[in-house]
């Protein structure tokens, strides 16, 4: 795995994990923001790397390959540990491995594992696959406002559009396979750390299932609906009050 160093001088370490279907430099608008005050650290997830042919592997995965990654650099304490969407999923699995020292796990529209049969967790994956895969090969602006209500600019759009043709069918499938998945215990869960859950304004409805998850098994979790943003917009369209919101933290 890739990751992304800012700041190094600076003692305090924020850690930020993107969405799927996005690479790393989806945090290009935050990093100048926090690099003179933290040492920030951007994963490049496994399949949405562009340097590379990696493929995704699963949520448990990566986020063990990331803690090694921080053990092995020495870094055990972290001020923020920030993911959106798919990188809220690597949050909660990294809370529940307990391997860092975190003072605020921030997980911003982060999905959570569906507490669902099997064989309906797998329709809704492949449901998903194919609305997704469909942007490789349809009008990627249909694609966008499938997910959200954001009109993202002709740049934009051909932005996704770069990552989708990197982003190989398998790793679009272990995407939404892991994330509906991912392997939590099954009982209420408290960590050392502050648990922090944030929502688009636009995504409300969208987030009730995990945010009904969250309550019932990080019981101690914060909740906070950020006004004027959907989902995934947060770090692209408004870095300026993301990166407030984790300074203020």
């Amino acid at each position: 795995m890739n990751v992304h160093e800012f700041g190094q001088k600076n003692e305090k370490v924020v850690v930020l994990i993107h969405p799927s279907m996005v690479a790393w430099d989806y945090f290009e608008r935050v990093i100048p923001l926090l690099e003179d005050e933290f040492r920030v650290m951007v994963p490049a997830v496994p399949g949405m790397d562009l340097t590379d042919d990696s493929e995704f592997t699963s949520v448990e995965a990566i986020a063990t390959d990331l803690e090694n990654y921080l053990l092995n650099r020495g870094i055990r304490d972290v001020r923020a540990l920030y993911g959106c969407s798919m990188g809220g999923s690597m949050v909660l699995r990294m809370a529940a491995n307990g391997r860092l020292n975190v003072a605020h796990y921030i997980m911003d529209g982060g999905i959570t594992p569906y507490q669902l049969p099997r064989i309906l967790t797998r329709f809704i994956a492949v449901r998903d696959f194919c609305t997704i895969y469909s942007g490789k090969l349809v009008s990627e602006k249909m694609l966008m406002r499938a997910f959200s209500s954001t009109e993202y600019s002709d740049e934009d759009v051909k932005y996704i559009a770069n990552v989708l043709k990197h982003c190989t069918a398998k790793t679009i499938w272990r995407v939404f396979d892991s994330c509906n998945n991912f392997a939590m215990p099954k009982e209420p869960m408290r960590f050392d750390g502050v648990m922090h859950y944030w929502f688009g304004e636009g995504e409300r409805k969208a987030r009730d299932w995990d945010i009904k998850y969250m309550r019932k098994f990080v019981p101690d979790t914060m909740f906070h609906e950020m006004k004027g943003v959907d989902h995934g917009d947060f770090a692209y369209f408004q870095a300026e009050r993301l990166a407030e919101a984790i300074r203020q933290l």
